[in-house]
């Protein structure tokens, strides 16, 4: 069994939100863009165009929770086997990571970080990837034309809702994955764990396929047996 601090609630993947408070409708904006280009602002940055909407109290807490503790992501483990399947998987990754985070350092706070948000959010990493992929093709820096932020593409909204209101830590990136790896649980929490679905309300284009296809393509590269 992995141990992480700070790791929330093993009711997360069922309970963590209650969906009879959720809304019961959503309008869908398909945000679909290109991949590519390189610069602080690019149109070509995938829009995490995640829709503003109002959150019960019980849903804003538990939301708000989630993301306060800022822990170091420091993995631990109950066995040497878990650790080494670990190490695997970090060292495959940072092969894979090279050109497109070619500092050695930043390379390795990215892939314990990923790794960490993800199992603590209940995710699979692969899936994480997938969507940082599409998202921002891996820019620390990167901004969406709506104004999305960072690996994930966060929407400034969700740091108002659930944060300190202080925009500029989307681009922080503990702060980055935990807000996207949260809001990214939020969402299949609603669609009851279906994925397809989920994906399409991270994108605010719930229902339509060619968003949650490219995630869906793009994590069969990042299945590292993690």
């Amino acid at each position: 069994m992995i141990e992480l601090p700070g790791r929330l609630t093993p009711s997360l993947d069922t309970s963590f939100i209650s969906r009879r408070h959720c809304l019961q409708r959503v309008t869908a904006t398909g945000l679909w863009g290109l991949l590519g280009g390189v610069g602080l602002f690019s149109k070509n940055v995938h829009a995490g165009g995640q829709l503003e909407e109002p959150l019960v109290d019980s849903v804003r807490t538990a939301l708000t929770s989630a993301v306060s503790n800022r822990a170091p992501p420091v993995p631990q483990f109950s066995d040497s086997e878990s650790r080494l399947n670990y190490q695997r998987w970090s060292s495959l990754l940072a092969d894979r990571l090279v050109r497109l985070i070619p500092e050695p350092h930043s390379r390795q706070e990215f892939s314990q970080t990923v790794w960490y948000e993800s199992k603590r959010a209940g995710l699979d990493v692969a899936l994480v990837l997938g969507l940082i992929q599409v998202e921002s093709h891996f820019r620390k820096f990167a901004v969406s034309s709506v104004g999305a932020r960072g690996f994930m593409q966060v929407m400034p909204f969700w740091v108002r809702l659930i944060g300190d209101g202080d925009v500029s830590k989307l681009f922080h990136l503990q702060t980055n994955l935990r807000f996207g790896c949260i809001i990214l649980r939020h969402y299949l929490d609603r669609e009851q764990g279906d994925v397809f679905m989920g994906l399409g309300r991270y994108n605010g284009s719930r229902g339509q396929a060619p968003y949650p296809d490219a995630v869906l393509a793009a994590r069969k590269k990042w299945q590292l047996n993690s």
